[in-house]
């Protein structure tokens, strides 16, 4: 499987965000991520259902949801309804980790979950089998444009060995810090779906910069 670049539209013009996702739908994206903050798990605050809605009528490109958020099970239906297509939670956010992912495949969505810097990678290997991906947060979950930890990749490398040891399809994504050097060091590492916002939405030309990226981790 060719490992595949999900821009991210925290870095991209909301005043222009249908726009902005449209092109680079066109360029070749197969999903975009769409960072959910709530000002309390994380200290920022982005979008809410409204925009994933927004969004789902303007594109049919897949919707990865990304909840940086409390009591994420208050708040998956709604954005479900909204069109989100995966919904990731953390790990350290939810009371019963796997309630929480059978409550989203219930809702008609794909199942991830995320891990921050701090979470050992083997809190997810009991939960691999019901995940359709597991992300590894390789910077502290918040803002964009921080540096890439690279200390994060043995977790990438524990998770890849885990999930290919259960025989699973979970897929491994890898969210903070990707750019043209860091990136071919998470595929190395096992990642198969990398999320790139400034990299890509923070650039001049945003479509240039995306095929750039995903061009160079298909080599990789």
């Amino acid at each position: 499987m060719t490992p595949q670049i999900v821009p991210s539209v925290l870095s991209a013009d909301f005043a222009n965000l249908a726009r902005d996702v449209q092109a680079i739908q066109k360029a070749g994206a197969q999903s975009v991520q769409i960072d959910v903050m709530d000002g309390h798990f994380v200290p920022n605050i982005t979008v809410g259902p409204v925009v994933v809605e927004g969004l789902r009528k303007a594109t049919g490109i897949y919707l990865d949801v990304h909840l940086m958020i409390e009591n994420p099970d208050h708040y998956l239906e709604a954005f479900a309804i909204a069109g989100a297509n995966l919904l990731t939670v953390h790990y350290e956010a939810c009371k019963d980790p796997g309630e929480t992912l059978r409550h989203i495949k219930k809702l008609g969505a794909d199942a991830g979950m995320a891990i921050r810097p701090k979470t050992a990678a083997s809190v997810l290997f009991p939960y691999l089998k019901d995940l359709n991906l597991a992300l590894v947060m390789t910077v502290e979950p918040g803002f964009g444009g921080q540096a890439f930890m690279p200390d994060m990749l043995k977790k990438v490398a524990s998770l890849r060995a885990e999930i290919t040891q259960q025989h699973l399809s979970c897929k491994l994504q890898v969210d903070g810090g990707i750019n043209a050097n860091t990136a071919p060091l998470a595929v190395k590492a096992g990642a198969d779906s990398l999320v790139a916002g400034s990299a890509v939405f923070g650039q001049k030309d945003p479509t240039f910069a995306f095929q750039s990226l995903q061009k160079l981790v298909a080599n990789s």
